[in-house]
Order: structure tokens, then C-alpha cells, then sequence
């Protein structure tokens, strides 16, 4: 199987199949395809409904198995990028949601850090996605991308909703800001993200979260009387 991912920042990921092979990916994901790609919906039970729901994926997942060799090209729903990762070479932590595709021996789990608070109040962290197995994952990445590569113990500060993905050696904790103006005034909540290396973090410049709450400023409002 061949992937390329163009188009950005409306992106999409063409997939070339050979006969006999198959992917999963996430519930209207798929914009067009080759005849001789048949697409079969699965569940995975009760308790793979539940996880779907936490991170908030679609309940089931569309599973597309070649026939016949083709094209199936799968487009992002916002302007972003998709990152391809090869798990076979390492496990990755990404954030919740961001799932597009992936290889039917990528397996995909609820990763907690040690840490609940993490996720309440930091943004991430408490509930992420670990891949691991086999093959390929293409994640969603809100805006653009920047990688950075941290060293044992270096720690980057990120304000929350901007760690996309992550190295399995990397860590998550949170830290609270300091100064009751700061919180009040400076528009950056009340706590940050800390990732603490060894391992690569890659950073999206453009959270969903963060673009709908600029556009709503621009939204008219029904009036109040």
C-alpha cells in the first residue's frame, strides 16, 4: 500500500491498494474511490462503543478492503494536516479525536497518564489515544505542524489543546499559572501543559477548540430583549 497526503491546508490522504488490502478509519472519512473497494462498518462490541465515546470518535469505524487494486482518498474536515506514523517503529500517544485511518494491525487504546488532573484541568493528558501494533496511523492535525525533539528531562510548556501527538517515553503533567492577573487577564486559562522528554512532541498551531471560539466572536448573536 502506498500513501501520499497533499492539498494542505485542506488535506487529504490518497491511499493506493493492492488486492486483498484493507484499512480503518474514522466514519465519514472516506471522499471518493476506485470500484472494487468494498467499505463493511463494525462496532467492536459494547466495550469498543464505550471507549469510542470517551475520546470522542464515532461509535463504529468504516473498514475498506480492496477487491481489486484502487484509489480511496480520505479528506480532513478542517484546514490541518495528517501526519502519517509508522507504529511498527514506535507507539505513539495522540490527542483524543484526532484518529483519521489506519492499518488493520494498528491497535488503538485508552492511555492515562498518572496524573487525572491532567486531563480536567491541563486539556490533555488524561484522556489521549496510545497506538500501538503494526503498520501505519494518519492522525488529524488542527493548523500547521511544528516537531520538536526533547532531550532526557527537557520540559516544554504548551498552552492546552496545542500537544497533538507524542513519543510513548514522553510525559505529561500539569502547571497551574501563577498571578491572579495573569489568570484573569492574560487569556491563557488556569493551567498549562509541561511534556517532559526524552522524545519527540509534535506541536498543532490551530486547536479546533481554540479556531471555533475566534470565529464565534464574528457569529451574530440573537438579542437579549
Amino acid at each position: 500500500m502506498k500513501y501520499e497526503i497533499s492539498k494542505q491546508p485542506f488535506t487529504i490522504l490518497k491511499l493506493e491498494m493492492n488486492a486483498g488490502e484493507s484499512i480503518k478509519c474514522q466514519s465519514g472519512a472516506m471522499a471518493w474511490m476506485s470500484p472494487g473497494i468494498e467499505m463493511e462498518t463494525k462496532t467492536g462490541g459494547l466495550g469498543g462503543m464505550f471507549k469510542k465515546m470517551i475520546v470522542g470518535e464515532s461509535l463504529a469505524l468504516n473498514h475498506y478492503h480492496a477487491n481489486n487494486a484502487g484509489e480511496l482518498v480520505m479528506a480532513k474536515h478542517c484546514p490541518g494536516d495528517i501526519l502519517a506514523f509508522n507504529i511498527g517503529e514506535k507507539p505513539i500517544i495522540a490527542q483524543k479525536s484526532s484518529f483519521l485511518a489506519a492499518t488493520e494491525n494498528v491497535n488503538m487504546e485508552i492511555y492515562l497518564q498518572e496524573k487525572a488532573g491532567v486531563g480536567f484541568f491541563g486539556g490533555e493528558g488524561f484522556l489521549m489515544q496510545k497506538y500501538t501494533g503494526s503498520g501505519y496511523a494518519w492522525l488529524e492535525i488542527d493548523g500547521a505542524v511544528d516537531v520538536r525533539e526533547l532531550a532526557a528531562g527537557e520540559q516544554l510548556i504548551i498552552d492546552s489543546g496545542y500537544v497533538a501527538a507524542m513519543d510513548v517515553t514522553c510525559s505529561m503533567s500539569i502547571q497551574r499559572i501563577k498571578g491572579f492577573s495573569n489568570v484573569i487577564l492574560g487569556g491563557e486559562g488556569l493551567f498549562n501543559t509541561v511534556v517532559t522528554g526524552p522524545g519527540k512532541v509534535w506541536l498543532q498551531t490551530m486547536p479546533i477548540n481554540a479556531l471555533a471560539m475566534n470565529l464565534y466572536a464574528y457569529m451574530p448573536h440573537p438579542s437579549s430583549n
